[in-house]
């Protein structure tokens, strides 16, 4: 049987980076992936990572602090993790970042402007802290670009995050234009570069895997985890069904959640697993082998949530919809529940706690004349398809909509009613939308007197089904500081290590801003890496 030093099980963003940083000390390593392609739920997301205080942002002129940035950490998490693993993330998360530049052919920029999801909190930035990949060549991979996982969502063009704000707004912002002609302008040069530029979570993901071919780090694609190997207490190596691979200093699990496995979501979150967006593969594998082993979790009742329309080609995940003035969340009575511009995972705890599942986006035409929505360009009617499958709902009057959604009809015409008397002052008195930073970012600046708020009033009104989604789970395995995986009495399993969505997010139940799923992914592979390092040299093996 094949023996390494270090195994990975997962290529996602933690899995890679733990498996690059491995080899960079001289470790030999293997990564085991379950698909049949590389990347996981990196390679679908948005590529955002989000690391205070580092160089990225300092060369970028970015104010940032590690004070500032523990007292925000601080501040949001609370004892929802702790206080060593939130100082291990801040201390060495911009050296890790530091390390992946100097090792892949990835090249990062600051989101300006992608505020922190609390800007308002001590140590918050309303200017954000948020990173991303800078357009790269899959041509970089050479054949490996066949085998990248796609997108979640497509796009014939190059399409950055900070490109996406100013695209919604393509219709009432002379930068939406601007930036339309930009991303065109760069499709052309890159073909006519013969380039296959990539951009977002598919940068990411392209750039890590570059550096583990300079490295020489093999991924075996098709090789899912079946169980632990272990001698005594120790684990030893994977075994998959095709062999078993044996890891002289650690197993790193960074097999992501368990959003599609409908037995654990079930259990621990009761909903089913048709509106997550994350990577079809993540079932729990190594949440479940850790436990196996008598391993502890936590946080298993919660995800990385996301208001989501279920259209009929699957779920579309929610950023700016919500958040762009002219539209309300209401639930089946017709009520307003919360800020519909509050971050993601809040307006989704919003709608389960008070029962508001489904909830529904109500819109008048004006918004729909203003704004792109979920890909549609404005004043462009919305696919039949999704009227026929019950996502999206139209009618000249408020009356009229609310009883095709089944929603009182008085209670939602008050409630439009006294929204647009918010819209008029710009102030919610409400759920506060608007009051942070934040809302405004997807806002409207020719809005006033606030960007997030504007007046329902003009036909036909549309009703769009919202419902809790999620770009994965974030309960898994507990960790300590390194990585290392542990059971209830707080002993680590000797050479069993965990990192991104397998285990416990260091996020608790909150999430700090744009990147923060993927920031503490890769740095906890960082320094699982770093630990099984140091048990080779303990072992005074060279």
């Amino acid at each position: 049987m094949p023996e390494f030093d270090t195994v990975v099980v997962g290529s996602g963003a933690a899995g890679m980076t733990a498996a690059l940083t491995a080899a960079s000390r001289g470790l030999s390593t293997v990564v085991l992936e379950k698909a049949d392609r590389f990347g996981g739920s990196t390679a679908r997301s948005g590529g955002g990572i989000w690391i205070p205080n580092n160089e990225v942002l300092a060369r970028a002129g970015a104010r940032d602090s590690a004070e500032d940035a523990r007292a925000y950490l601080a501040s949001i998490v609370g004892d929802d993790a702790s206080a060593e693993r939130q100082r291990a993330y801040l201390d060495h998360g911009p050296t890790m970042l530091s390390f992946v530049l100097a090792t892949t052919p990835l090249r990062l920029r600051w989101v300006t402007g992608y505020s922190d999801y609390y800007p308002e909190q001590p140590g918050g930035r309303p200017l954000g802290r948020s990173v991303e990949p800078r357009p790269l060549d899959g041509h970089l991979l050479g054949d490996d670009l066949r085998l990248l996982a796609k997108p979640y969502l497509p796009s014939p063009l190059p399409i950055t995050a900070a490109d996406y704000k100013w695209l919604t707004l393509i219709a009432r912002n002379a930068r939406g234009p601007v930036r339309a002609a930009r991303v065109g302008i760069r499709g052309i040069i890159g073909r006519l570069r013969r380039q296959r530029l990539l951009t977002m979570g598919q940068a990411l993901a392209a750039g890590l895997r570059v550096g583990l071919r300079r490295a020489g780090v093999d991924v075996q694609l098709g090789t899912p985890l079946v169980s632990l190997l272990t001698e005594g207490d120790r684990v030893v190596g994977v075994v998959t069904p095709t062999g078993t691979y044996r890891a002289r200093y650690g197993v790193l699990l960074a097999s992501g959640g368990f959003e599609h496995n409908e037995a654990m979501r079930s259990k621990w979150q009761d909903i089913g697993t048709e509106w997550t967006v994350g990577a079809p593969t993540n079932e729990g594998d190594g949440i479940l082998a850790g436990q196996e082993l008598g391993a502890d979790v936590a946080l298993m009742d919660d995800a990385w949530w996301g208001p989501s329309i279920p259209l009929s080609g699957g779920p579309y995940f929610c950023l700016s919809e919500r958040t762009l003035p002219g539209c309300i969340l209401v639930n089946g009575e017709g009520r307003r529940f919360v800020n519909e511009a509050a971050p993601y995972v809040d307006a989704v705890h919003a709608m389960r706690d008070t029962g508001s599942v489904p909830a529904w986006l109500v819109a008048d035409q004006r918004y729909r004349d203003r704004y792109v929505f979920a890909a549609v360009p404005p004043r462009r009617p919305l696919p039949g398809r999704w009227y026929k499958c019950g996502a999206v709902h139209r009618a000249q009057t408020l009356a009229e909509l609310a009883s095709a959604i089944g929603a009182p009809a008085d209670a939602l015409q008050d409630t439009v009613s006294t929204f647009n008397g918010y819209a008029r002052t710009g102030k919610d008195l409400d759920f506060g939308r608007g009051d942070s930073a934040y809302d405004h970012y997807y806002g409207d600046p020719r809005v006033r007197p606030n960007p997030s708020l504007a007046e329902l009033v003009k036909p036909p009104f549309y009703a769009v089904r919202i419902v809790p989604g999620d770009l994965g789970t974030k309960g898994g395995l507990c960790t300590d500081a390194d990585g290392r995986v542990l059971r209830p009495d707080g002993s680590a399993i000797p050479g069993l290590y965990a990192a991104g969505n397998a285990s416990a997010s260091v996020m608790g139940h909150t999430y700090a801003g744009p990147g923060a799923t993927i920031g503490p992914a890769m740095t906890f592979g960082y320094l699982a890496a770093l630990a099984m390092s140091a048990v080779k040299e303990q072992s005074g093996v060279h």
